[in-house]
This record gives C-alpha cells, sequence and structure tokens, in this order.
C-alpha cells in the first residue's frame, strides 16, 4: 500500500487524474439529488412566470445592476429572517433567469420588499433615495421616469421564454403584452417588479 502511495506521488500525471476522479464522484453526488428533489425543482403554490410590465421591471433591475448591491437570497438564519422575513425557498425562483441569489449586501437583502412599501415611496427613493433614507449611498435614477417600455421587445421576449424555456405563457397573455406595457416608464415597470417580490410566502417575523 505504501509503495502504491508512493508512485502516485511520484508520478504527476497520475495524481491529477485521481483528483480529477475523486472530486468528479464528490461533485456528482451532491449535485445529481438535487435534481430529484421536488422542493428545488418545482414552483411554489401559487407561482406564475412575471406579467409583461414585472418582466419589463426586472430588465431593468438587471440592466442598471441592482443586483450588485443588493442580494434577494434570506438565509435561514434569525437575524436575517427578524430582519427581512421568511427564509428564501428555491421553488421561488423557478422561472428567474438568471436569479438574483447573493451574499453581497451594500443595500439591504429585496426579496421580501413586495408590499412593505407603496408605490409613492418607491418612485420618490428611485428619484433620490436620500429624500427617503438620508444615509443611503445609493444612485437615484430619475431617467427611468421619462424612458418608456418597449412592448414588442417584452413581447418577443416572452415568446422566447415559452418557446425555448417552458415558461407557461399563454398566447392571450403574449398576444396582450405590447398593450399591457403602453405607454408605461421603465419606472412604473420597476416598481411592479419590486413590489412582487417575496409576496407568495408570508413575511413571517
Amino acid at each position: 500500500m505504501a509503495d502504491a502511495h508512493q508512485k502516485v506521488e511520484k508520478n504527476i500525471g497520475l495524481m491529477i487524474i485521481l483528483i480529477i476522479v475523486v472530486v468528479s464522484i464528490g461533485g456528482l453526488v451532491q449535485i445529481v439529488p438535487l435534481f430529484f428533489m421536488s422542493s428545488l425543482t418545482e414552483p411554489v403554490e401559487g407561482l406564475k412566470p412575471y406579467p409583461a410590465l414585472q418582466l419589463a421591471g426586472r430588465d431593468i433591475y438587471v440592466r442598471e445592476s441592482c443586483m450588485v448591491c443588493h442580494s434577494q437570497m434570506i438565509r435561514p438564519f434569525r437575524a436575517e429572517t427578524e430582519r427581512y422575513g421568511h427564509y428564501s425557498v428555491a421553488g421561488e425562483f423557478i422561472y428567474d433567469r438568471p436569479f438574483q441569489w447573493g451574499s453581497k449586501r451594500t443595500g439591504p437583502d429585496l426579496h421580501r420588499v413586495g408590499g412593505r412599501y407603496s408605490d409613492d415611496w418607491h418612485y420618490v427613493h428611485l428619484m433620490n433615495p436620500r429624500d427617503v433614507v438620508p444615509e443611503s449611498v445609493m444612485p437615484g435614477y430619475p431617467s427611468l421616469a421619462d424612458n418608456l417600455i418597449d412592448g414588442e421587445e417584452v413581447q418577443h421576449k416572452m415568446q422566447v421564454l415559452k418557446d425555448w424555456l417552458g415558461h407557461p405563457y399563454t398566447d392571450e397573455e403574449i398576444a396582450n403584452a405590447p398593450q399591457a406595457v403602453e405607454g408605461k416608464t421603465e419606472m412604473e415597470a420597476l416598481i411592479a417588479y419590486l413590489q412582487n417580490l417575496g409576496t407568495l410566502i408570508k413575511n413571517v417575523r
């Protein structure tokens, strides 16, 4: 046994191959079972794909890199659940592509922000955060109030999500997408997205 161990230590190529084999087996043992756990692969009760306005708002959220400062992943620790609400569960993110998980928090976690503040509060906060949070270091986004949503772009994205990724949009929802966002600003879309975040699971404190 000692001789075999010495041979492995002295043969770099063999050692690399064995390391790859061991790491691969360990990885498969941890990852493969996750694909068969319903709590990780099935949506929570009541979850539906983002409607047109919220989908547009989510795109703006990603475009403006909001996830750089705000996570959407409340961990199951008392310090987090008391501050933010019920911990996040995988079934809430089935239709998030890409998901907004993470642990970087220059600002607070936003996963349970839906319904916590009024639309007017969000509007003022996005226009100039220091009007409602004096110590905030967040930049303002007044341009969002001037930019209109492109209905055809949202419609196209919904069609792609349905055809390529299996999101259960109906033909009627896709057909009505341009009308649903007609005349809506990027500010309204982003607020609609924020007001939906984490609302399917009650904010238990």
